[in-house]
């Protein structure tokens, strides 16, 4: 057993029962073009300047990678694999195809194994989505975020209305589950142009829709040159109209950004927000990973060459990993709020307990303020968000911060 792993195992402040599901992230960190919102870990890829994309040595890089960090989930099966980029489908199917073989090959994967890969229209070609499922995705997620080609531009992003309804009608052909991403609150939109966006997606009859308010981050470009977005009040109800339009179209509003047909909810993302564990690989990947008596959180260097550089050398003992800290006792409350309260049924206190190896009376008196404030429901069972709750989720979250 090597020393880290000993390290890890030690007595601690926890006591966790049993660990929870794992799931694996895989992060394929290269753009065509940087979307002036984006404050992901994604890079532009310029292919007449920077030649071809290193798609062999990154994807040695995350085979060294993974073969480093497998003895911190020995033994444990993974129920989800999550290609998150970037844009994954710049790399080719063959590329995907030697990626899943290598992880299948490592990685005890369960029979049902969810394996999704992200894909954005721009990098739409006839045909490579069927080749991404035979190459063993089962699912596709697609950046579309507007059928406005006017508001496309304004996001910055490659394709237009035309390539991102080829795009959705390929992917209807080829899997069975796939998910369409839609943001709102753009630059310009209404109400009406809304309606439009919902109208042209539901006719794809998507089993899911992921939905994303869009937000000026930091260090992106619309934080340096902010555009003019809805009111507040224009976008809360842009949202009102996505929850109602997707129910009617028979769709479950499963998590606070996800609407899903039955049977087609997202498996991975569920685990994250219940709290699940997750190893993540590739340049900036984090990972949650619990052991018997602590929650470790790690973060991979986020330069695609460093990264690369990192995980292939054999002498550096932490190789990709850059950062790998214990979450703090006193921390734990709120970053399992952060993540369980998105979800309209709440959950359970036991699961709570199970999850971090802290009683529920460390959550008490929170759980005390959130009632009186309205924000949630409970038994001695479950915790549930209200209405109110879910429309104002970060002052919920927010009562579970530890204090100062």
């Amino acid at each position: 057993m090597s020393q880290d792993i000993q390290h890890l195992m030690r007595p601690g402040t926890l006591s966790l029962s049993s660990l929870p599901p794992l799931s694996l992230y895989v992060h394929l960190p290269w753009c065509l073009k940087k979307c002036p919102y984006c404050d992901f870990n994604s890079h532009e890829w310029q292919s007449g300047v920077s030649g071809e994309l290193p798609e062999q040595r990154y994807l040695d890089a995350l085979c060294a990678d993974l073969e480093h960090s497998l003895p911190l989930i020995w033994g444990r099966a993974v129920h989800s694999i999550f290609i998150g980029g970037g844009t994954p489908s710049l790399f080719s199917p063959q590329a995907i195809d030697r990626l899943i073989s290598d992880l299948r090959a490592r990685l005890n994967l369960e029979a049902d194994c969810e394996i999704t890969l992200e894909a954005n229209p721009g990098t739409f070609e006839k045909d490579r989505f069927k080749a991404f499922r035979l190459a063993g995705v089962t699912r596709l997620s697609i950046g579309v975020q507007s059928f406005n080609d006017a508001h496309l531009k304004a996001l910055g992003r490659v394709h237009d209305r035309a390539q991102a309804m080829a795009a959705v009608d390929e992917a209807a052909s080829a899997f069975d589950t796939f998910n369409l991403d839609l943001m709102y609150a753009l630059p310009g939109q209404t109400l009406a142009n809304l309606e439009e966006d919902l109208d042209t997606l539901l006719a794809f009859e998507p089993p899911h829709v992921s939905v994303y308010h869009l937000t000026i981050e930091p260090n992106t470009v619309f934080a340096k040159f902010p555009p003019q977005v809805p009111q507040d009040d224009d976008a809360y109800a842009m949202l009102d109209r996505i929850t109602e339009r997707t129910a009617l179209a028979g769709m479950q509003r499963y998590e606070v950004s996800a609407y899903a047909k039955p049977n087609h909810r997202c498996w991975h993302n569920l685990n994250y927000w219940q709290f699940g564990d997750y190893l993540g690989i590739g340049a900036g990947a984090h990972s949650k990973l619990s052991f018997a008596h602590r929650i470790v959180r790690q973060v991979r260097h986020r330069d695609p060459r460093m990264f690369m550089d990192h995980a292939l050398d054999a002498s550096r003992a932490e190789r990709a990993v850059s950062q790998s800290e214990e979450v703090a006792r006193a921390d734990l409350p709120f970053e399992f709020m952060l993540n369980a309260l998105r979800l309209p049924d709440g959950f359970l206190l036991a699961d709570f307990t199970e999850r971090t190896g802290l009683p529920v009376t460390v959550l008490q008196s929170a759980l005390s303020h959130a009632e009186q404030k309205g924000l949630i429901t409970r038994d001695l069972q479950r915790v549930v968000p209200t209405v109110r709750g879910f429309d104002f989720l970060s002052d919920l979250q927010a009562l579970f911060l530890p204090e100062k």
